[in-house]
């Protein structure tokens, strides 16, 4: 196997100038090696971009029909196998990052993918046209994962502002993250399972009721395995993604900041917008909401795979005042969004809800200010 050192400077987490850049010649090759080219590397980020937004598609509808035979509900199969699949292409994006010494693109492909899908939300309100989508889909699951989102984005912030300490390279909030996160997903299946309260029904409330043809556990293996088959697809398009992502940040000089948080964060989450549009337009609206905010739940653990995949310490302590902005963005995007949920707007601005109209305010000028700020 043979190597050719490349001289390349490049600063590590410290400010430290480092000229170390061994690449293969041979064996032990990456896909990084082959997509070099500018051309070949936007090339593949859109292909892969496309595919996932095809396979977006077929995934909700076989999630819509596992809600009804396993009897779980759209609320937690959105949730936890709806959200999670989609954001498989993500986890992949930001582990191979983290993995590869980019701990920025990392972070900013985490937290952009969780404000462009809280944004994708509206987009799905404007396509339902009966009615403000918060208003018929309004659920105490859905308000659960939305308190749950931001209960968890504080945990990195704390993570950031603490001491720099790991134990084997991990940092504790990535521990708590993670129990967090398992905690209150079993918190919105109690909820849902056993309601204290709930929202008031309305003629233009939208009840997750199963639809007859698809009871029953027959067909429900080869179900199982069909979603199984489509998110492995979906993981491989993500790691293209990853590829080429990283590919454009050395081709192009772009910061990690703006290709995490713009370019590959809106690619990797293109399946929580097919799904989300899908399902809602298919009548499930349920599982269309529940799949953006508690995907987004799921999404804040990219910080905590990231972490375990970087090799250099915690990888909270690398986050910058770019990417403090968008979990402040996102924040009071979900905030926003869970005061839509409350307040139940029938009919607002443009036919959708005050919420879904302001959370694509934020998101489009939030990122204008990032991306003109270099």
């Amino acid at each position: 196997m043979g190597y050719v050192f490349e001289s390349k400077t490049r600063n590590n987490k410290h400010g430290i100038g480092c000229a170390e850049a061994w690449i293969p010649t041979s064996n032990n090759f990456k896909l990084t090696n082959v997509v070099d080219s500018l051309t070949i590397s936007i090339g593949l980020f859109l292909l892969a971009a496309a595919v996932i937004a095809f396979l977006g598609t077929r995934m909700a509808k076989v999630a819509d029909r596992l809600a009804d035979k396993t009897g779980m509900g759209e609320a937690i199969v959105g949730a936890l196998f709806l959200g999670g699949s989609t954001s498989l292409s993500g986890i992949v994006t930001s582990v191979t990052a983290a993995w590869e010494g980019y701990p920025e693109l990392a972070i900013s492909n985490a937290l952009g993918g969780i404000a462009a899908q809280t944004a994708f939300l509206a987009i799905a309100d404007i396509a339902y046209n009966k009615a403000n989508l918060e208003h018929a889909a309004a659920s105490i699951a859905n308000l659960m994962q939305g308190t749950l989102l931001i209960t968890l984005l504080a945990i990195p912030l704390l993570s950031f502002s603490g001491p720099e300490y790991s134990l084997w390279a991990i940092h504790p909030g990535t521990i708590i993250l993670i129990a967090t996160y398992i905690f209150g997903l079993r918190l919105v299946a109690q909820a849902q399972e056993k309601p204290m309260w709930g929202p008031k029904q309305t003629q233009q409330t939208f009840l997750d009721e199963p639809d007859e043809a698809n009871l029953g556990s027959k067909g429900l293996f080869s179900l199982w395995l069909k979603f199984i088959f489509l998110a492995a697809l979906v993981a491989t398009a993500g790691y293209l993604v990853a590829q080429s992502g990283l590919s454009i940040v050395e081709n192009t000089g772009i910061s990690e900041s703006i290709v995490g948080g713009i370019f590959t964060a809106v690619s990797t989450s293109l399946p929580e917008l097919v799904t989300t549009v899908a399902a809602v337009r298919g009548g499930a609206l349920t599982l269309g909401v529940s799949g953006v905010i508690g995907g987004n739940s799921f999404d804040v653990l990219l910080l905590a795979f990231s972490d375990f995949a970087y090799r250099n310490g915690s990888i909270y302590h690398d986050i910058n005042n770019r990417q403090i902005f968008v979990m402040a963005l996102t924040i009071l995007m979900t905030g926003t969004l869970l005061l839509g949920l409350l307040r139940r707007e029938k009919h607002g601005i443009a036919n959708i809800g005050f919420e879904s109209f302001l959370v694509i305010i934020l998101y489009l000028g939030g990122f204008a200010l990032l991306f003109f700020q270099g």
